[in-house]
């Protein structure tokens, strides 16, 4: 029976390139989703299954409670104390997975692409395992369809009729358009997944002769780790002493046993509204409550229900809306989303990294309006969620029930607010609301105050184990 293969599944990134959608408080492997399902869980269901061994899933702290939610208890989660990019994870997940079945045969992907065929692309990683097995570190190259700029390339030797790994000659940046255009005429190289097999043997091996500071402190940040619930997280102090680089820098473009493996089916890493307006058939996209009249070539996106985007004789743009941002731009403009975000950061704007959904592990809050002194928020409660037993400083709250029945706590008393009831919180109580039932609860939040920031809490218990400031 052959061994199984352990996926390792990368799921970090600062979510700026598919702005105002995806954000660094929630980014596009959660936000960005194809039929209710996400980039994220896409990437679960695919690597699950006959084979496959229990996943590994990499995340930063604030994105845990999302990652267990999709992955409903499949697979096993390590913390990053801070985002040091995919040299620093993957070292440690090759230790982690080393430590549990040496040799382990482990596949290292990102969460944030989309593959149509899954089927499709699990025969080609089939077909590298005898190339991993005996050593090589296999990455996976995509055969291109056009002269794309904004991916890395590959120099492989000459593609055959057999389904077998190339020789990998040379990996090439991001090229200029006129190299992208020669390089694709000549049907020698291939697009750069990001995509990795090999055993855990020859990854550890390809760390300690290129990147062995990074391997030190990955192996003591494991040792040094500490369980959280059903999370592992990595100390923090030689995480910090990580250098921030990629696996590619660090080690692959090194390495002397790295074979690249094609694949011909669709792929995309969805890097910016271009690529997943490519990824919606071309034509005229349209997603959500659109009204599309007299349009070419254009990706209209809206995402709040009881919203209308109408656009009318829009030829190649984007134009996606969001409750508290809008993005206009032509498509061929849409890799400069980025330098507006930045923009957006350098005048304090809030949306430029802060969603107006705020995802918790009990659910989630939504802002629907703000002023000088007051803010008012949706909140959902999920079956069983609890808010951490908290006060406030400098704001009052009160909470209207539209569904669902709550059960809240204030000082020393306990009572049951059903729906069309109310409640109100003084500044500085002791406070919690639960969920008792077994259906969403959803609540109107009117907070009041001088000050309403979210680091206005103090918390006595949390059956979340949060950290101050989470």
């Amino acid at each position: 029976m052959a061994r199984k293969i352990h996926p390792v599944i990368l799921c970090g990134g600062s979510g700026t390139r598919l702005w105002p959608l995806s954000r660094k408080s929630f980014p596009k492997q959660f936000a960005l989703t194809r039929g209710g399902v996400s980039l994220f869980q896409s990437t679960v269901q695919r690597l699950t299954g006959a084979g496959m061994a229990r996943p590994l899933a990499v995340t930063a702290s604030e994105f845990r409670f999302m990652v267990a939610e999709q992955m409903r208890g499949t697979g096993d989660i390590l913390i990053e104390p801070e985002g040091r990019n995919t040299a620093p994870a993957i070292a440690a997940a090759a230790l982690y997975l080393e430590e549990r079945a040496s040799g382990a045969l482990m596949l290292i992907a990102p969460s944030d692409h989309e593959i149509a065929d899954g089927e499709g692309f699990m025969e080609a990683v089939r077909a590298a395992i005898p190339a991993a097995d005996a050593g090589q570190i296999v990455t996976f190259g995509i055969k291109p369809d056009r002269a794309e700029t904004g991916y890395g390339w590959l120099e492989v030797d000459p593609l055959a009729a057999d389904a077998g790994p190339r020789t990998l000659r040379c990996f090439i940046e991001k090229p200029t358009a006129e190299a992208a255009e020669a390089m694709l005429a000549s049907g020698g190289y291939l697009w750069n997944a990001g995509i990795f097999l090999a055993t855990t043997d020859a990854v550890i091996e390809a760390f300690e002769r290129y990147a062995p500071d990074i391997l030190a402190q990955a192996r003591v940040a494991l040792q040094d780790a500490r369980h959280d619930l059903e999370f592992l997280r990595l100390a923090k102090g030689p995480w910090a002493r990580m250098p921030d680089i990629s696996v590619d820098y660090a080690v692959m473009e090194k390495a002397e046993n790295l074979v690249v493996m094609p694949y011909r089916g669709a792929w995309s890493d969805l890097g910016n509204w271009d690529a997943v307006w490519r990824s919606g058939g071309a034509g005229t996209v349209t997603e959500g409550p659109v009204t599309a009249l007299d349009c070419a070539g254009s990706l209209l996106r809206a995402e709040v229900p009881g919203q209308e985007l109408v656009g009318i004789g829009l030829e190649d743009m984007v134009v996606v809306a969001m409750p508290d941002a809008v993005l206009v731009a032509p498509r061929a403009r849409a890799q400069e989303v980025k330098a507006a975000v930045e923009a957006l950061k350098a005048k304090g704007a809030a949306q430029a990294e802060e969603a107006a959904r705020d995802y918790r592990p009990w659910g989630w809050g939504e802002r629907l309006a703000t002023g000088g002194r007051f803010q008012v928020k949706r909140i959902v409660v999920k079956p069983g969620g609890a808010l951490s037993l908290q006060s406030h400083h400098h704001r009052a709250e009160h909470w209207i029930v539209v569904e669902g029945t709550a059960r809240v706590q204030i000082g020393d008393q306990v009572k049951l607010v059903s729906e069309n009831e109310s409640v109100y919180i003084p500044l500085g109580a002791m406070h919690r609301l639960e969920n008792p039932g077994k259906m969403p609860l959803t609540l109107i939040e009117v907070q009041t105050g001088s000050y309403l920031g979210e680091d206005d809490i103090t918390r006595y218990e949390d059956i979340y184990a949060r950290e101050p400031g989470e």
